[in-house]
């Protein structure tokens, strides 16, 4: 029968099946574990070494101190404001430069090159910084947005999806009137409706998670994104200032608490841009796909 399997197969589908759970189980325990640490009791927590399958007892005294902090919520506030505006950029300019590319004509393969070459040639981040500081968006929040409108592989990803519609449906969309500007509309955009979904994917966590640039062209703490301040609580021992400065028992450890913190941040930190990917996930495999082979 054709739709039998032999037996070589169902061992290879076994083992398959087995190794890739097994490497699921490797990515997924570390944030489990950093999920049942902040709701772990900091005293158990601290004197617990090992693997960790539940929480040591159970307390949000963690997250009641996060979310005391004023920082999370100013960099909540300016990371979803990165994301947004930032994302919205991204999308626009890519889209505008892959339709472009994607043309037959001479000029726009010579400008593939050069767009090609910055993927593996670059100037490196003190020319970036001299140039960014040029052109005055040093200390701005646009320094974050602006230099980083398009990612030279999102580009190329986009610019093959278009490249995969048909050209008969543009050559008929011309001969009926249509312009460059409807086409990529009209035509070329509700055609592409996965592949921008994967683009919003790539660059709204792209954004969520960035930071060094931040670090490097802001000098505002009222301008910080989130994963700056969760640097500083990981790896400036913050989260030390923000246990004395609360009402814990005097009496505690604060190295017990600040411990605590640090995990309850990474989970508010990370959460919310978890929960994109299944609102995307439906469009992800098929946007890959249709970006990265030219049919």
């Amino acid at each position: 029968h054709m739709n039998q399997r032999t037996a070589g197969e169902r061992v290879f589908s076994f083992f398959n099946t087995v190794i890739l759970t097994g490497i699921a189980l490797i990515c997924l325990y570390p944030m489990l574990y950093v999920v049942f640490a902040s709701f772990s009791e900091p005293t158990q927590l601290s004197q617990h070494s090992g693997l960790l399958f539940s929480s040591l007892g159970f307390t949000g005294k963690g997250y009641e101190l996060v979310f005391r902090n004023r920082d999370i919520a100013t960099g909540y506030l300016n990371t979803l404001f990165y994301v947004t505006a930032g994302t919205a950029v991204n999308i626009v300019m890519t889209t505008i430069a892959a339709y472009v590319l994607s043309r037959k004509a001479y000029w726009s393969q010579k400008l593939m090159f050069l767009v090609t070459f910055t993927m593996f040639f670059s100037g490196g981040i003190v020319p970036f910084y001299l140039t960014v500081k040029d052109l005055g968006l040093e200390g701005s929040r646009l320094a974050l947005i602006l230099p980083t409108a398009i990612s030279t592989w999102n580009l190329i990803v986009m610019r093959t999806s278009f490249q995969a519609i048909p050209s008969t449906i543009e050559e008929a969309a011309r001969i009926d009137g249509a312009g460059d500007l409807r086409i990529l509309t009209r035509i070329m955009l509700p055609l592409s409706i996965p592949i921008i979904a994967v683009m919003i994917l790539f660059y709204g966590v792209g954004h969520w998670n960035s930071w060094f640039y931040a670090m490097v062209f802001l000098r505002k703490r009222e301008m910080y994104p989130l994963q700056l301040f969760l640097r500083e609580i990981l790896i400036d021992n913050v989260s030390e200032s923000m246990v004395m400065t609360s009402d814990v028992d005097p009496s505690s450890n604060p190295d017990m608490y600040r411990q605590l913190v640090q995990y309850c941040t990474v989970v508010v930190a990370t959460a919310p841009i978890l929960f994109l990917y299944p609102f995307l996930q439906k469009y992800f495999v098929k946007g890959v796909m249709v970006g990265a082979i030219k049919g």
